[in-house]
């Protein structure tokens, strides 16, 4: 896991972080970076671990936008 700051957008990359711990990681980014909406998550070309950041999003009335695959924008907290 990777967190940077890219064109002023803060960013997380979820490359190497396991499935298991997606949920927890992605909550903690965008609860402590709420104040930089928009986020950016990298979830790469895993169909699963995109799978697991959106339920995790939804779960918690997350509003999310897609840039391409693999790339998650988080617009609204």
């Amino acid at each position: 896991m990777k967190r940077f700051q890219e064109r002023g957008i803060e960013c997380l990359d979820l490359h190497g972080v396991r499935h298991h711990e997606v949920e927890e990681v992605v909550l903690d980014f965008c609860l402590s970076q709420q104040n930089f909406i928009p986020l950016k998550i990298i979830c790469g070309n895993s169909k699963k671990m995109m799978d697991i950041c959106i339920k995790s999003l939804g779960n918690h009335g997350i509003d999310y936008d897609f840039q391409r695959y693999g790339i998650i924008m988080v617009v609204k907290i």
